[in-house]
């Protein structure tokens, strides 16, 4: 392919370097590729594709149930559990810092409807640019870095939300054990419905760690069914041992995979609590104003920092006290979500605890964790 290349002005005499472009247009400054489409910024549309958020976790590997999220805006796909461990570690490619490593806990025989995948649903406010399932689709590319005990053919997958319309693409493995970039470009799907333009999900990536035969399909083209694994692709829950390394995951418009966008770890971090928000992780960590209404119980409130998905769902792992000023603290029991007092800013709830609050009039007090370094509130809006 013929290109127009303009000599580096700092440099006139370097014989690499410089502005290359080819006849698609596509654009080279010393030697790296810049965006074939889109903005300059804010290109990738997936969220903590360097792995280095992991609010619910904190980096301990976990056995990962039929949907969890594992590191944020990440979660797993399967169709057996106890299969797989995951979690964040400090291996990585030069340029990050951290990526999810994914372990195969025995040998499993994959059945024909056996499904393993690593997934981020992405909102459908970020991907609705890309037209998704219309005349004008557009164009997208996904690259990054992977590191496998196996080699070998592997597949990767898109999605709609419906699931009635998919891509699986194939990439290779050539060095067990060695980080290997890799990129894929897929064209837009002009069909399918499931590609959301609010705040559901408007499409997902997936990588494929094991899958049965009643989901394979060929490769590299787009088929109207949920299909998200290719004939003799690698299944790394099939051996027991193998590993699975993935980070600097980007999804962009466009052709050409430009270098990975490193954005400041407060905007990652504020991305990822539109989604998910963890409070505690040490000992006596405040969660929550709150104001007694009775002997057992208080209303409670949370001012978001930023605006969530949707109203957040809210579990608990650990132990919770009640504190008021001049009273013994007193743990909690039990939780009750306000949801018609709450919006995407505010949550409120109720909190039920043993006799420390007071019966004539409110009192002011706080929610914290005890004396429990585990001790976990989570607030979830995840897709």
């Amino acid at each position: 392919m013929s290109t127009l290349k303009v000599t580096n002005i700092q440099n006139p005499s370097t014989s690499s370097g410089g502005v290359s472009i080819d006849t698609s247009g596509h654009v080279t400054v010393d030697s790296v590729a810049m965006p074939s489409s889109g903005p300059l910024s804010n290109r990738n549309k997936i969220i903590n594709g360097d792995m280095q958020i992991d609010q619910r976790n904190g980096g301990s590997s976990v056995t990962p149930g039929a949907s969890d999220y594992t590191l944020d805006r990440w979660r797993f796909d399967l169709s057996q559990t106890s299969k797989l461990t995951c979690q964040q570690v400090a291996d990585a490619p030069t340029g990050f810092t951290h990526s999810t490593k994914i372990t195969s806990s025995s040998s499993y025989s994959v059945g024909a409807s056996d499904y393993f995948l690593y997934i981020q649903k992405i909102e459908g406010y970020n991907s609705a640019d890309l037209a998704l399932g219309t005349s004008n689709a557009k164009t997208f590319t996904v690259s990054f870095h992977v590191k496998s005990s196996q080699t070998g053919t592997f597949c990767a997958a898109i999605r709609s939300s419906s699931y009635n319309y998919t891509y699986p693409a194939t990439f290779t493995v050539s060095s067990a054990n060695t980080w290997e970039y890799k990129t894929i470009t897929i064209p837009g799907p002009t069909s399918g419905t499931g590609w959301d333009t609010d705040n559901s999900s408007g499409m997902e990536l997936s990588f494929t760690l094991g899958s049965g035969s009643n989901f394979a399909s060929t490769a590299n083209t787009w088929t109207a069914s949920n299909k998200f694994g290719v004939s003799g692709q690698v299944n790394i829950v099939s051996t027991s041992g193998a590993t699975f390394y993935v980070t600097g995951v980007q999804l962009e418009v466009g052709s050409v995979a430009t270098p990975f966008e490193h954005r400041s770890y407060g905007q990652e971090l504020a991305l990822c609590h539109r989604y998910c928000l963890v409070y505690g992780g040490k000992t006596f960590t405040r969660i929550a104003i709150t104001s007694a209404y009775a002997t057992t119980g208080a209303s409670c409130m949370i001012f978001l920092p930023v605006a969530m998905r949707a109203i957040p769902s809210l579990t608990s792992v650990g132990s919770f006290q009640h504190e008021l000023p001049g009273v013994a603290s007193s743990g909690i029991t039990a939780w009750t979500p306000d949801v018609n007092a709450c919006d995407t800013k505010v949550f409120k709830f109720d909190a039920t605890f043993g006799a420390n609050g007071s019966s004539s009039g409110s009192k002011s007090g706080q929610i914290t964790a005890s004396n429990d370094a585990n001790a976990r509130f989570t607030l979830s809006a995840e897709l």
